[in-house]
């Protein structure tokens, strides 16, 4: 059963609203999206609060915050729950859960490398796509791959490694649901384009690359200025269990 003490329901509070706020405030300024999908630096604030006060309180306040911003922008709220709310807990769940462990770089290298190559397998070998589409396939794989490779090694012998791994893994993982769940509703409860795989990887795309710089380039300053001001935090982050 999950338990919250009264810091981390302070904690879950502010991370709601100040994603909110924020998110209000920058598509209001900057109103791009893609596909159903806005340009989202906000996603800071979760993964700033899934370190700082555990995996629940960044992935819950993430879900709230992201369905409370669509009610706020008037966006389709059953898509919110399909998409949003689902993919903003896991993804920011999973950037807290992976930083408070103390992990091996090599044993991610070779976890995402061996995922990577079965899923290319299965995508060449058991699905029906032309070859153009199965070499989009296989390029977005090799390039996620890459993606988490790069920080991961040059990051190794850094504090900031198991966050790193965490904000991509996290990020991958939540891109990766809004890029099948938003192009899929928009067909059949908007009467929008068919699916296809161009479509999900475009809003696959899109989703990650816009979003996750603003968590691996901002997040490890914040989180230490925060730990800096409020010394209390980065005590009991030690305390707990790895």
């Amino acid at each position: 059963m999950l338990k919250l003490k009264s810091i981390d329901v302070a904690g879950l509070a502010l991370n709601i609203a100040l994603y909110v706020a924020l998110g209000y405030i920058f598509y209001s300024l900057i109103p791009i999206s893609y596909g159903g999908v806005r340009f989202w630096p906000p996603v800071i604030v979760p993964a700033v609060f899934a370190v700082v006060f555990g995996p629940f309180v960044g992935g819950i306040g993430a879900a709230v915050g992201i369905f409370l911003s669509d009610a706020l922008f008037g966006n389709n709220l059953l898509l919110s729950l399909i998409a949003g709310v689902t993919s903003n807990f896991i993804a920011f769940f999973l950037i807290g859960y992976i930083a408070k462990k103390k992990i091996r770089w090599v044993t991610p290298v070779v976890a995402y490398g061996v995922a990577t190559a079965l899923f290319i397998w299965i995508g060449y070998s058991y699905t029906g796509l032309d070859f153009w589409a199965k070499t989009a396939f296989i390029g977005v794989a090799v390039a996620s791959y890459i993606i988490f490779l790069v920080p991961v090694v040059l990051l190794r012998n850094s504090k900031w490694r198991s966050f790193e791994v965490g904000s991509i893994i996290g990020m991958l993982i939540g891109a990766a649901i809004i890029g099948v769940t938003v192009p899929l509703f928009i067909q059949y409860f908007v009467g929008g384009a068919l699916f296809t795989l161009p479509i999900a990887l475009s809003t696959f795309f899109f989703t990650f690359f816009t979003e996750i710089p603003f968590v691996l380039i901002l997040g490890p300053p914040i989180i230490e200025a925060i730990y800096r001001a409020f010394p209390t935090l980065a005590k009991r982050k030690q305390s707990e269990p790895q």
